[in-house]
């Protein structure tokens, strides 16, 4: 409303509060003279277009259409073909129009009492039935097919616009809607181009029904709603998709306009593109029934591939049993926003969708799932995207299968593991047992880093390995969690923790002259080198344990058994740290059990000359 104290609209100078801004003043200023409009409170400003595409959040085109048909000006048309069709159009949404205002009429009637009833026991009061224009198709066979043809619509428009159907049996057409709960849908531009209806007879073999596709109306290419909503998003709202008609009533009644909803069938692609025109990151919020979760995860397929910058969705599943109407009756509008801001990225619901339920106790289960997230993400066509979700995904996949670190190791016997004493931590043997674990860490790290396309072939042992220092913990879980191009990972490298650490780990003494480092692009020679690391790491850690278990149970063990397990363990590591390759030497075995070289026995026989030999064992 113009102030008009302040306004002199007969010089088209006008003021009024801000639509843009919440205010009680009239800083809002319009020269119609020249044509444009400025805010004193907020700096809102623009001319008679920008207005419109502000103020009911419209492209430029569909601007210029609202402003023309206020204006009573016709747009041009490219050709005669295309003027046609607008003007076939135009009569169309004519007829749907006086079909609407036949519906909302019979509302009012005797005829649609229980359909009042129904409507009164949901919430719906007559403030939301005008604003939603919600109406009523008698239980009549052609109460609206005479209402229209008595004035005169043509019967080939009724038909056309799907409001009416031909007979089989060579009578008059018939309704398509009767006994059913009218819900206009707008297009865009505001024009009513199709119905949905809801039975009011709890037999009927179809609860929702839309209109047939016509000229107007193609169900896969409209929102209910999407007007309004797109002016509450304009206004600052969130963009909320629903599963139905009354979802969307049920929000918007508590102040959530911005909400829109498919038109009983999945969301298609052109729904999508519909949706990411007004927002960029619209919320979906489905039941929480198996039904609403599996409508979720078809829109996720749908939804990989057409992925841009800054254009994706987020989720909202319900409690079980729950719409948005029962949520929002039962616990307020606020336990809905709750749900709203803790609302699921999509690469989260992804995930859940590949692991719910799901075992992955064995190398083979974990294979199956890494092979179903590789063709998921080969479905992004942005690689940026792709990137991003591969990091994404690959950090809760390590978040799944990370090594367990155990507290307390089990013991036989029920015995209960001592806590090694402060004299036994500070050992030269715990310090020297330490110190060679931080130095071949520290060499496959920089291995791998110099050398990344290695990472897919030592994957599970660096995953299961546990890093002794904090920083060496980082680049670990950098690597696994790596998603980008493997050329760049060194430089991804530098910005996560600076060139300064990543020089110092490279020009360590034992890192410098590895051969995993020093020939880095021979990449079998890295994998070779790499996995003999880990497994000299495993068998230290075995022989650890084995020293502490014996210690352990020195009380019930004779020092003669106690040596041979120590004897054993210290074997299998010099076997481990010489490479695993087998021992060529031929030995003989002495009379008291141990073996002696023969090379040996040789040279003693020939300065002795008097000892004899049994016959050389070359086990």
């Amino acid at each position: 409303m113009w102030d008009t104290r302040k306004s002199n609209q007969g010089k088209g100078d006008m003021w009024a509060p801000c639509p843009f801004h919440q205010e009680k003043t009239a800083s809002f200023h319009v020269d119609d003279r020249k044509g444009y409009y400025y805010c004193f409170g907020c700096g809102a400003k623009g001319d008679a277009l920008g207005f419109i595409k502000e103020t009911e959040n419209v492209s430029f085109m569909e601007a210029v259409e609202i402003l023309s048909l206020e204006a009573g000006m016709q747009l041009p048309v490219l050709d005669l073909k295309s003027k046609e069709k607008s003007n076939r159009q135009t009569k169309l949404a004519d007829v749907m129009e006086q079909a609407l205002n036949f519906f909302r009429l019979r509302l009012n009637t005797s005829s649609a009492a229980n359909a009042r009833s129904y409507l009164s026991e949901r919430g719906l009061n007559q403030e939301v039935l005008e604003r939603f224009e919600i109406g009523f198709a008698p239980d009549s066979w052609q109460e609206l097919w005479e209402h229209l043809t008595e004035k005169s619509v043509d019967e080939e428009l009724i038909l056309a616009a799907g409001l009416a159907k031909p007979s089989n049996k060579g009578k008059r057409p018939y309704d398509t809607f009767r006994n059913r709960i009218i819900f206009p849908i707008r297009d865009p531009r505001g024009r009513c181009i199709g119905f949905g209806g809801r039975a009011m007879d709890p037999t009927d073999n179809a609860k929702y029904l839309n209109s047939p596709e016509t000229e107007l109306f193609d169900k896969g290419r409209s929102l209910y709603n999407y007007g309004p909503a797109r002016e509450a998003i304009g206004k600052g709202q969130i963009l909320i998709v629903a599963e139905g008609y009354m979802d969307v009533i049920a929000l918007s009644q508590v102040g959530f306009n911005a909400t829109v909803a498919p038109l009983g069938t999945a969301v298609t692609e052109t729904q999508l593109q519909l949706m990411w025109r007004v927002s960029d990151e619209p919320i979906i919020a489905l039941d929480g029934d198996k039904a609403g979760v599996r409508a979720a995860q078809r829109l996720i397929d749908l939804a990989l591939p057409l992925l841009q910058a800054g254009k994706s969705l987020r989720f909202v599943v319900l409690p079980e049993g729950q719409d948005p109407d029962d949520l929002t009756r039962q616990e307020g509008p606020g336990a809905m926003q709750r749900l709203l801001d803790n609302a699921q990225p999509m690469v989260e619901l992804l995930w859940e969708r590949e692991v719910h339920g799901k075992n992955f106790d064995s190398p083979e289960r974990k294979a199956a799932l890494d092979k179903i997230l590789r063709e998921k993400l080969k479905l992004i066509k942005d690689t940026s995207i792709r990137g991003h979700y591969g990091q994404a995904l690959k950090s809760l996949r390590w978040d799944l299968f990370r090594p367990k670190y155990r507290t307390q190791t089990s013991r036989p016997r029920g015995r209960q593991l001592i806590s090694p004493q402060a004299s036994t931590r500070s050992s030269s043997l715990a310090i020297s047992s330490e110190n060679s674990h931080v130095l071949r860490q520290s060499v496959i790290l920089a291995s791998l880093l110099k050398a990344p396309k290695a990472i897919a072939s030592v994957e599970t042992q660096l995953e299961d390995l546990q890093f002794l220092k904090l920083e060496h913990r980082k680049i670990q879980n950098f690597l696994l969690e790596y998603s980008g191009s493997l050329d760049q990972l060194w430089q991804s490298a530098e910005q996560t923790f600076g060139a300064q650490q990543l020089d110092a780990l490279l020009n360590l003494p034992h890192v410098r002259i590895a051969p995993s480092v020093r020939n880095c692009d021979d990449n079998e020679l890295v994998v070779a080198c790499l996995l003999q690391e880990f497994s000299q790491i495993s068998a230290l850690n075995a022989h650890g344990r084995e020293v502490a278990e014996a210690v352990q149970d020195q009380s019930d063990l004779d020092d003669e058994g106690m040596t041979w397990r120590l004897n054993e363990s210290a074997k299998h590591v010099q076997e481990t740290l010489q490479g695993g390759q087998d021992d060529k030497t031929h030995y003989n075995i002495a009379a008291n059990g141990l073996k002696v070289k023969l090379d040996e026995q040789i040279k003693l026989k020939n300065l002795l000359g008097e000892i004899n030999f049994s016959k050389p064992n070359t086990k």
